[in-house]
């Protein structure tokens, strides 16, 4: 993904007609389904803590929107560029430890994120549409693919409401690399098409969890290609000079530059670009812009979803 993404002024369109473009191949694994309730409903606690921590890997499934979580143990990782493609703004490369955490296995799909529309929760995405299909967040056979032209805003009200939160940069890289040195999620070799939705092979979103052959260290799917990610982080390219070796928070807001950092790569790009420790830039939100501009929202993309994490 290019570091900054350009701003998308598509309208939300109420489209009625199907044009699902291309499709992949690869073998689905079985998912949960989201149940939307028409009963607006407050928003959820996170579940309580433990006192015994989960294996590495474990998973749990949210009450609130069926979406399947993994454990992320703690552990220290190195967080930034290791191979001949790095770029200036994942150097230098540094040691981290993480805490404990928990991190969706899954993009958020569009039933789940209309499950929160339907409470009275979660603004409605930014276009019905997809890339290439002009019916797809209304549209029942898209229903477990990721939800797109989502802000960021957007998308930690949701992480709010399903009683979690936008994971740090640092959470997404650690659960996307695991403790090793490797490149992609799953290892170094270079990416194809039974790992990853990427390089426009597809040309459009993919249905979650359809590439298992990509997954993480820690068993978590699509954190390459696909839909790029939004994380909470604001974007600095020069975070990583302060070295921050524990649980980094990411910088503050710089002025009135409020980009966000997002993660992972989409269906659109090359294999450098959805490597773990690529980083892309995107705007966020403008708190004191006027309500109802483009800058008071910030960017939404085709090529943008998000997934949600929880203190452990």
């Amino acid at each position: 993904m290019r570091k900054i993404v350009p701003v998308l002024v598509a309208l939300v369109v109420l489209a009625t007609a199907c044009g699902p473009g291309r499709q992949a191949a690869p073998t689905p694994i079985p998912l949960a389904t989201a149940a939307p309730t028409p009963t607006p409903i407050p928003l959820n606690p996170t579940a309580p803590p433990s006192n015994e921590k989960p294996a590495p890997g474990t998973e749990r499934t949210s009450p609130v929107d069926g979406m399947i979580q993994v454990y992320i143990p703690e552990g220290t990782f190195t967080m930034g560029g290791l191979d001949p493609n790095a770029e200036a703004d994942e150097e230098p490369d540094h040691k981290v430890t993480m805490h404990g955490f928990w991190i969706d296995k899954l993009e958020v799909t569009n039933a789940m994120y209309l499950a929160c529309a339907q409470a009275g929760v979660c603004d409605p995405p930014r276009s019905f549409k997809s890339q290439t299909r002009e019916s797809y967040f209304n549209n029942p056979e898209f229903a477990d693919y990721p939800v797109v032209y989502v802000t960021w805003r957007d998308a930690a009200t949701y992480c709010e409401w399903a009683g979690r939160r936008l994971p740090t940069e640092a959470e997404w890289e650690y659960a996307a690399r695991g403790t090793d040195f490797r490149t992609y999620p799953w290892g170094d070799e270079p990416p194809d098409s039974s790992r990853a939705n990427f390089n426009y092979q597809v040309g459009d979103t993919t249905r979650v969890g359809s590439y298992p052959l990509g997954a993480s260290p820690f068993g978590v799917l699509d954190m390459a290609g696909n839909v790029a990610e939004w994380v909470n982080d604001y974007y600095d390219a020069n975070y990583y000079s302060k070295l921050v070796s524990m649980n980094p928070p990411g910088p503050g807001e710089r002025s009135n530059y409020f980009s966000r950092v997002v993660r992972g790569g989409s269906f659109q790009d090359a294999p450098r670009d959805i490597r773990v420790s690529n980083r892309a830039s995107v705007l966020g939100p403008n708190p004191n812009a006027q309500i109802g501009t483009p800058e008071y929202y910030g960017d939404y993309s085709p090529k943008i979803g998000f997934r949600c994490a929880s203190d452990y």
